[in-house]
């Protein structure tokens, strides 16, 4: 699974002026590798993600997940890719209020013909792997923000994912829970080969990730980071064409 974002830009045209979101992005997230994408509030970072998923489509370029145009998918094809081949972690962890932690992380399993048993036994080992096994049946209102958080980590997973988008996932967490989190999503990406993109702020992101970008005005420039095995095969780490600083 690779994501490949091929000059793609998302312009906002106001009243005023055009906000330059994302402004001619290209990016290669290969199968296993973990790329943490920096930049200041308002950059493009939660757009470039939202193009990932579908969920907008770009006004020019292309996002391809594994050979497939996500920009020409029907709804119904965008509404099953989100459901089958991607995770999704937003900055707010949105569970359902009065519904035990474990049901909230098997919740997108649900839209599935299964039963809600087996759903639950699905998503338990994520839960247990972000340390919340013996909270399982706690209600959102007993848990604390980054108790919820890593709730919705373990449901961006229980699908198996392909590919793992993740909007600031340690924005609720102290940083030894952030750290951990991180290592897991590191781990669980090469485990599994899932490609995995998130934009972030914390500054421990660029220790764990494989590689780490900076998106500034819309542009990616090279934060220096680089630990992908693609590296190793070259001499030295460079951002794709036509995105250097």
């Amino acid at each position: 699974m690779t994501l490949l974002l091929d000059g793609v830009v998302k312009h906002y045209r106001g009243s005023s002026e055009t906000v330059r979101a994302v402004d001619g992005v290209t990016l290669r997230v290969a199968r296993g590798e973990m790329v943490a994408l920096y930049g200041p509030s308002g950059s493009g970072k939660t757009t470039l993600l939202l193009l990932a998923a579908g969920l907008i489509a770009p006004d020019a370029g292309a996002v391809v997940v594994d050979g497939r145009d996500v920009g020409s998918l029907s709804r119904k094809e965008a509404a099953r890719y989100r459901r089958e081949v991607i995770g999704v972690v937003l900055q707010h962890s949105h569970m359902m209020a009065g519904v035990p932690a474990i049901e909230n992380a098997a919740l997108k399993l649900l839209a599935d013909p299964i039963s809600l048993l087996q759903a639950r036994r699905r998503a338990q080992p994520w839960l247990g792997r972000v340390g919340l096994e013996r909270q399982r049946d706690q209600l959102p209102e007993q848990l604390s923000g980054g108790e919820r958080q890593r709730v919705a980590v373990a449901r961006a997973l229980a699908n198996d994912p392909l590919l793992l988008l993740a909007d600031e996932p340690t924005g609720s967490l102290d940083s030894q829970r952030g750290r951990k989190v991180l290592e897991l999503l590191h781990d669980i990406s090469r485990e599994r080969g899932m490609a995995t993109l998130l934009a972030t702020h914390d500054p421990q992101a660029a220790e764990i990730a494989d590689r780490a970008l900076i998106l500034r005005d819309g542009r990616l420039h090279d934060h220096g980071t680089d630990r992908s095995p693609a590296a190793q095969a070259r001499p030295e780490a460079t951002v794709p064409d036509g995105q250097a600083s």
